[in-house]
């Protein structure tokens, strides 16, 4: 057996674990919304469609994303480490967990007797519903931190290994990663303008197809489109 075959064949364990890249059948889509399409669908239903993609309704145009969902990532921790455990940064007199300024919750995630940080917000959600959006936030945060899914975060290669022969594009020009599209998204909303506006400026169909050695002009742009200079 040689070294790459040992490699290969050796199951991996605790911490290792948690970096593995998770299996396609336990990757879902996540629609991600600007705020002008969710004001929009709210004034008007025919704006949103009921997605065979994700199975959840949004506006039509909203872009989806690659996550890893609640069950999958406990899924994940309990093989890494059946003791796991997460607990909050701060409480409330009752117990509870206590909420930030901005109404998200810091937590601590402990697996194999290591704790990072992580942090979740409740992306306008109301209610219990809410709870549980920034506890599976926070979870997924923090355990980005031990490597978990950050193939989803990072498009790019994090290796530096080169991509197949038959691919033969730069990796500087592949498209952007999850965190690079929330930061336009979020942008374009303070500048009052969404993805089609960036779309449009990028000359590609969807904002994942934007360019990534052309982020930064672009983030730029919409700053100072909010700022009211244009560029």
């Amino acid at each position: 057996m040689n070294a790459s075959t040992a490699k290969a064949d050796k199951k991996l364990v605790g911490l290792d674990l948690m970096r593995a890249p998770f299996e396609p059948h336990q990757i879902s889509k996540l629609p991600k919304e600007s705020r002008t399409q969710i004001d929009e669908r709210k004034k008007n239903r025919a704006a949103g469609i009921w997605c065979p993609e994700c199975g959840a309704w949004h506006h039509k145009k909203a872009i989806h994303v690659d996550y890893v969902g609640h069950a999958a990532l406990t899924n994940r921790l309990l093989d890494c480490d059946p003791e796991w455990n997460w607990e909050p940064v701060s409480t409330n007199e009752d117990g509870t967990p206590k909420l930030d300024a901005d109404g998200g919750l810091w937590i601590r995630l402990t697996v194999c007797n290591v704790t990072r940080l992580g942090y979740g917000d409740a992306e306008g959600k109301q209610g219990p519903a809410a709870m549980k959006e920034r506890i599976g936030d926070a979870l997924r945060n923090a355990a980005m931190r031990f490597g978990a899914a950050l193939e989803l975060w990072h498009k790019g290669d994090l290796h530096g290994v080169e991509k197949d022969a038959q691919d033969g594009a730069d990796d500087s020009y592949g498209g952007l990663s999850q965190d690079q599209i929330e930061q336009l998204l979020k942008a374009a909303e303070v500048a009052d303008v969404d993805e089609t506006y960036i779309c449009k400026k990028a000359r590609v169909e969807r904002i994942q197809d934007v360019p990534a050695d052309r982020f930064e002009a672009a983030l730029n742009h919409l700053q100072k489109k909010a700022q009211g200079v244009q560029s």
